[in-house]
């Protein structure tokens, strides 16, 4: 497991910093030392295994800073806790190469060090690509990414950036100069604004240019910011993470509209809204399409006898199950406890084969609902008949469904038993 190195000497601001990482959750193990000998021990011990470290900028074995330059040398990234601000220190720091820093200033300030790191872990996962035709202004801005551990891509130009956009449909954030050849900057920003939303994704406008009204022009061209150069390395993390986490923010209200809120599966409306389409396309292309509607047998027992916030607990442990086994499919949690499942490119026969060994690994997996260990088994009905709408077809295989249960539940009913 990586980890992340604290180093602080006073014991308050410790015992702060050890509350809120124990709080945070980090999926790191957090090591402390209040030196820069301790901090050295520590680091020899696994030099590979550190992911960041938060330092005190004055210590008593290392009182101008030298803890910092111990763990840039060792290319950790570094977060700074520094007791006053000074403009001169700051500046040293940032040429230094430091992610940032954070005065003491009260328990919020420790809290935004500790929400710096976090930012740090989803930095990783976030893809960036940095366009200007400068190799030492494209490099720069790539520099300061990498610094926060975005994942950077380059280009020379705006059709060497489209080229990139797509073989790498996962960018989230796009930065470009103005004054280009092949393409400048606006008409890149405007020709990508016709396939990306702003909520898909970032575009910030650069540019060193004395034009006042570049920034106004880049933003009605579609950019999401503008920043004029030379840009000192704090403004320009600000608005990166400003605009990161805007775009996080609203796709975590998209994706809680489209989830049931117990469960984590897509609810019944948004089933509808891509499974449309799904059929869509089966029908335009004569391929196949097979719709499941599954319902756990007994599910009401469970209720009455154990109250239903075991219940809620039983069908998380259904719906994780499912999911681990169906998610590669379009799967939801229709009402209650039945679930469903529409799986492109299998008929019938396909479709009930896999269900019949989920339903086998489902019934072998137990769940501890109120110190009992329980077994859970369904009914399902499949078919690939499509009628002349989803609709039908959803009903089609609520029949199968209802024959599975009139039989005594714990089957499976398609297409081909009907036929028999």
């Amino acid at each position: 497991m990586k980890k992340i190195l604290i180093v602080e000497d006073s014991d308050m601001v410790m015992k702060i910093l050890r509350h809120l990482v124990q709080s945070a959750s980090l999926p790191y193990e957090a090591v402390y030392a209040t030196s820069l000998a301790q901090a050295t021990a520590i680091y020899e011990q696994t030099p590979t295994d550190f992911f960041a470290a938060l330092v005190d900028l004055n210590l008593p074995d290392a009182p101008n800073g030298e803890v910092v330059d111990f763990t840039l040398g060792k290319k950790i990234p570094t977060i700074v806790l520094t007791g006053s601000y000074d403009e001169k220190r700051r500046e040293q720091l940032f040429a230094k190469g430091i992610v940032d820093y954070v005065t003491k200033e009260g328990r919020y300030a420790y809290s935004k060090a500790i929400g710096m790191i976090q930012r740090l872990e989803k930095n990783q996962h976030i893809k960036v690509l940095v366009v200007d035709d400068s190799d030492m202004s494209r490099k720069h801005m790539a520099n300061l990414f990498r610094r926060h551990l975005f994942h950077v891509l380059e280009a020379v130009d705006g059709v060497d950036a489209i080229k990139v956009m797509l073989e790498n449909s996962d960018i989230k954030l796009l930065i470009t100069d103005y004054n280009m050849p092949k393409m400048d900057g606006f008409e890149l920003v405007r020709n990508l604004r016709y396939k990306y939303d702003k909520t898909d994704l970032i575009m910030i406008g650069v540019s060193g240019e004395s034009n006042e009204a570049l920034s106004a022009k880049f933003i009605k061209h579609g950019a999401n910011d503008f920043l004029r150069k030379p840009f000192h390395p704090e403004e320009f993390y600000c608005r990166i993470i400003h605009n990161v986490e805007s775009l996080e923010l609203v796709e975590q209200i998209t994706y809680n509209a489209q989830r049931d809120h117990l469960t984590g599966l897509f609810h019944r409306s948004h089933f509808f809204n891509i499974a449309r389409d799904m059929y869509k396309s089966a029908v335009e292309k004569a391929a196949p399409l097979s719709m499941a509607i599954i319902n756990i047998d007994h599910f009401s027992d469970i209720n009455e006898r154990h109250g239903n916030a075991w219940g809620d607990v039983a069908l998380k442990h259904i719906a994780t199950s499912l999911n681990n086994m169906l998610g590669r499919f379009l799967l939801a949690r229709a009402d209650s406890d039945d679930f469903y499942v529409l799986m492109p490119g299998l008929d019938h026969e396909k479709a009930a084969a896999l269900l019949s060994k989920v339903k086998q690994l489902l019934a072998a997996d137990d769940c501890v609902i109120n110190g009992e260990a329980t077994r859970f088994y369904f009914s399902a009905g499949v078919t690939c008949r499509m009628g002349q709408s989803l609709d039908q077809q959803i009903a089609q295989a609520n029949i199968y469904l209802r024959r599975a249960k009139e039989a005594g539940g714990n089957m499976i009913v398609d297409d081909g038993d009907a036929e028999e």
